[in-house]
């Protein structure tokens, strides 16, 4: 499908009717059917497996990536076409003790501490001319987000640092996505070393300055009837080779219900575009609010949603250790109407996505809706930038102890 008529279908979705688009790609392990794959652990050292009602049948899945998840890895390929010049959007940045932080990549994006305690031009963020129009921003006055932040109409934000609890502005996600495993089965993990200069569990000639740092250890010279015995509670404390990572490990086995990993039939990678979302923000310019303009931004941020799952799905499906899964087939979009019946699909790659964005961006410009491209860089206030110095400092001692 051409660019054209794919941004003709975003505007004719951001101004009504067609309720999102969505697409639906199967994925197996790149090592093939049957090939053990890693999911996430949660507290406890636990996968988070659930059962679900898959074409009227419950399947045991497990979550490989959650919403969260996908949302940081599409926010990652945005930054990566925005470093690489091949992406222009507005952006917050800061950097304090070396620590480099923008929109992009702060935990609660627009909203973070960490720029509530930053200054813009002098004055604190909130009190600051334009930090008090993006505070004061919600759905449906989004004007300052789109022109600081667009990325979070996609993603969502919380200001939940406001105060104002219930009036506190809150965005929805409009992007969504998810990657799971269908019928799982839970495997077991198995560890061992054979030590290659052989050395045996020999008791009493190892000691430590620093328990906490093996490479402390030093050689305690063995008694006469040392080396084998246990020692008597008088003697001080040694410790066994396999301690500071010398000797052999016995085989073992973690049984099922441990982080062993999983076997699936398929993974499934779902991934939403609710345009019914975005038709809920409004861009006022100066108090007045022009329905051409509202099309026109909901428009840019639906052509920011299809470019990062098109940037993400080609950047490949790596999601950690021993869990990179590939497509089955080329995923394809859907467009859903106003019933399940009314779908109509097409394909498209970064390339194409890129110039609907672009062109998204321009119609925008022409209604009114500007943003600049270059960073808004804020600075530190002094009472931020001791905190994390002295929170570096005291790792790095507590490192060496």
């Amino acid at each position: 499908m051409t660019a054209e008529k794919i941004y003709d279908i975003l505007k004719t979705g951001a101004a009504g009717k067609t309720a999102a688009i969505r697409s639906i790609a199967a994925l197996q392990p790149a090592g093939g059917e049957g090939d053990k794959v890693f999911p996430p652990t949660y507290a406890g050292a636990v996968y988070a497996k659930e059962k679900r009602l898959i074409n009227g049948e419950a399947v045991e899945t497990v979550l490989l990536d959650s919403v969260q998840s996908v949302a940081n890895r599409f926010e990652e390929v945005l930054l990566h076409a925005v470093d690489g010049k091949q992406l222009g959007l507005p952006m917050l940045e800061m950097e304090v003790a070396g620590h480099r932080v923008n929109s992009l990549t702060a935990p609660h994006r627009i909203h973070d501490a960490i720029f509530r305690d930053s200054l813009w031009d002098g004055v604190p963020f909130r009190e600051s001319s334009n930090g008090r129009r993006i505070a004061a921003a919600r759905a449906w006055n989004a004007t300052a987000f789109y022109e600081f932040a667009p990325t979070v109409l996609l993603f969502g934000t919380w200001d939940s640092q406001s105060g104002g609890g219930t009036n506190s502005a809150k965005i929805a996600r409009s992007l969504v996505s998810e990657i799971i495993g269908l019928h799982a089965v839970s495997g077991v993990r198995t560890s061992s070393r054979i030590d290659p200069l052989g050395i045996k569990l020999l008791r009493n000639v190892i000691g430590m300055t620093n328990e906490k740092d093996a490479s402390t250890w030093f050689f305690i010279p063995p008694t006469a009837d040392a080396g084998a015995k246990k020692p008597k509670k008088d003697e001080p404390k040694g410790f066994k080779p396999s301690q500071i990572n010398h000797g052999n490990i016995a085989p073992t086995i973690t049984e099922e219900n441990g982080p062993g990993g999983i076997t699936i039939r398929e993974a499934r990678e779902t991934s939403v575009l609710s345009l019914a979302q975005l038709r809920k923000l409004r861009f006022p310019i100066d108090g007045q609010v022009d329905a051409e303009r509202d099309v026109a931004g909901r428009a840019v941020i639906a052509a920011l949603g299809l470019h990062a799952v098109a940037l993400l799905r080609e950047s490949g499906y790596q999601l950690r250790s021993r869990c990179q899964l590939v497509p089955v087939e080329a995923p394809v979009f859907e467009i859903v109407g106003p019933t399940q019946a009314d779908r109509e699909t097409f394909t498209c790659d970064s390339t194409v996505t890129k110039v609907v964005f672009d062109e998204a961006v321009a119609a925008a410009k022409r209604c009114g809706l500007v943003w600049d491209t270059n960073p808004v860089v804020l600075t530190p206030k002094p009472d931020l930038i001791k905190l994390v110095e002295l929170s570096d400092k005291s790792v790095s001692e507590a490192e060496q102890e």
